[in-house]
């Protein structure tokens, strides 16, 4: 079965050039009953945290750690370190994990899967042996493997998330958080868009073995494509699962476009359970919110005078297009205040932050905050020229 990676087009959307935001208003809408220990929801349209509980409590991760020990693996296929149609050794240590009582792909020291297969058996059969066959490819050895997945996480900034193994065994020291866990998802889709269909197979049949994907939710809403469920006794019943739905004015010319929602339920009791709670979240997250589109990508929102340039004025903008998520009929409510360094001089480069979007409801509540940006450079003018603007900006 051949990974079809997804359109840029719809990815497109999906990341900003503003900094992730928490949600805030007036009066915050309230999410439904959730019964998970911990638990996120995430616009990533937006880059909005719609809600959460004890996103940053310290949890066991369970098989939650495969996200990361696949993103490991595809910086290698990026980097040119491995292959797809690559056959590897099974190792004696791959093997023994059948010992541990976790979930298998069942594979043995006389097969030479492919790594394909082997990231199909880790993220669709969740295969702690598939997870130690390819760390052991591209990291020499696990422990070696083990210390670029922490490596990856301190240059995320992910302070409660440390690894102590590939698979996600419980172990002392061996921890994350939802909203930790949710920032490794999100690198997924935005980083490996071409592997992120991986995580929509429904059921992978490997040495006459069929395993069906333990995330119920990709046969029961047509919109949910990821991501990974994970059970331990001391982790409880975990899902991170991932929906995209169409929306309207989401795209360009005010047409439909997709809607991306991520969420995060730790340590509830049930595989049923952590289906039915995730289901609730997507569902109130995508029936709660409008997604509005602020700006258009490349398009000017302000035009401003220029000191000591070759150009009079520039045109300002923001870094990319700009979406913001606001409660159901409040998206015609929403300001703008444009706030700029004052006085402009040149040079002036593409690109350069000289200001900030503010966008806050009609009570003034802040939403979101994003960088305003320079559209085309500006050089100095000549002597005569920055002469005169410097007594212009004297008198002024």
């Amino acid at each position: 079965m051949p990974i079809r990676p997804l359109p840029a087009a719809r990815l497109a959307a999906l990341f900003l050039a503003a900094s992730f935001a928490t949600l805030s208003f007036a009066q915050p809408l309230q999410p439904p009953e959730v019964a998970a220990k911990s638990y996120l929801v995430l616009d990533l349209t937006t880059n909005q945290t719609l809600a959460e509980r004890n996103a940053d409590a310290s949890a066991d991760p369970a098989s939650l750690t495969k996200l990361m020990t696949a993103y490991v693996v595809f910086q290698a296929l990026r980097d040119k370190k491995l292959t797809l149609d690559q056959e590897l050794p099974v190792s004696i240590r791959a093997w023994a994990e059948r010992k541990g009582g976790g979930s298998l792909m069942f594979i043995d020291t006389t097969m030479h899967p492919k790594v394909d297969e082997l990231l199909r058996g880790v993220i669709v059969q969740s295969g702690n042996d598939a997870s130690v066959a390819l760390a052991e490819a591209v990291g020499g050895t696990v422990e070696g493997f083990v210390a670029m997945m922490n490596r990856q996480a301190q240059a995320w900034g992910l302070k409660n998330t440390a690894f102590k193994n590939v698979a996600g065994l419980t172990e002392p020291g061996h921890k994350s958080t939802a909203r930790d866990m949710a920032t490794v998802a999100t690198h997924i889709i935005r980083d490996f868009p071409e592997y992120f269909p991986y995580y929509s197979v429904k059921e992978y049949r490997y040495n006459n073995i069929s395993q069906p994907n333990r995330n119920l939710l990709l046969r029961r809403d047509p919109t949910v494509d990821g991501m990974k469920t994970g059970f331990t006794d001391a982790a409880g019943y975990c899902l991170l699962a991932t929906a995209q739905r169409e929306f309207p004015n989401l795209g360009t010319a005010g047409g439909a476009g997709k809607r991306r929602i991520l969420t995060v339920v730790l340590n509830t009791t049930s595989m049923e359970a952590r289906a039915n709670e995730s289901q609730k979240l997507l569902n109130w997250g995508f029936q709660a919110f409008d997604t509005v589109r602020l700006f258009d990508d490349g398009k000017p929102i302000v035009t401003t005078p220029v000191w000591k340039g070759k150009e009079r004025e520039v045109k300002l903008a923001a870094a990319g297009a700009v979406f913001v998520s606001v409660p159901k009929g409040e998206g015609g409510k929403l300001q703008t205040k444009v706030e700029r360094t004052d006085p402009l001089v040149a040079p002036l480069t593409k690109g350069q932050r000289v200001g900030t979007i503010k966008v806050a409801t009609a009570a003034g509540t802040p939403v979101i905050e994003v960088p305003l940006v320079v559209m085309e450079g500006v050089e100095q003018a000549g002597l005569f020229g920055r002469a005169w603007d410097a007594i212009r900006l004297w008198i002024k």
